[in-house]
């Protein structure tokens, strides 16, 4: 795991900005970005464990813990928030029992805001996995999960 990340980080350190496309690279290899191979990253980049730390914790995109099975973005861009997605996450927040950035009470489901997923005009929207879905309200919320739990 720790040396996954080094080497991706080795590959990235230089280039210009290379600490971000390192940090997607890890997390699309690992899962997650392991607190562990923080020092690492930061070795490869000639950084204090701090400053990749803070670069971690400031985008929501990244994540310290692997995540669920399943992971369900739901956008909060403005469109989607016109549009009905804050009761559209407090009612994903009440179905699975978790918070954003948190897993459901059966660990089956990671919930994360997302800032645009591309579905303006056909907000609210959300990820599941790499699946888009349309204007969701909190019924076809309840649907998607029941899809998704009976193809589990």
């Amino acid at each position: 795991m720790i040396e996954t990340a080094r080497g991706i980080a080795f590959a990235h350190k230089d280039r210009p900005g290379g600490l971000l496309p390192a940090l997607h690279g890890i997390q699309d290899a690992l899962g997650h970005i392991p607190a562990a191979a923080v020092p690492a990253i930061a070795g490869e980049f000639n950084l204090s464990r701090a400053e990749v730390h803070g670069v971690i914790t400031y985008y929501h995109h990244f994540r310290a813990t692997p995540p669920a099975r399943h992971v369900i973005h739901i956008c909060r861009a403005e469109a989607c928030q016109s549009m009905g997605a804050d009761a559209l996450v407090a009612h994903a927040r009440r179905q699975l029992g978790c918070e954003l950035h948190g897993h459901s009470k059966d660990s089956e489901f990671t919930l994360e805001a997302a800032y645009c997923l591309g579905l303006c005009a056909s907000s609210p929207a959300i990820q599941i996995g790499e699946e888009l879905h349309a204007r969701v309200t909190p019924a076809v919320f309840d649907e998607l999960m029941a899809e998704v739990r009976c193809s589990a």
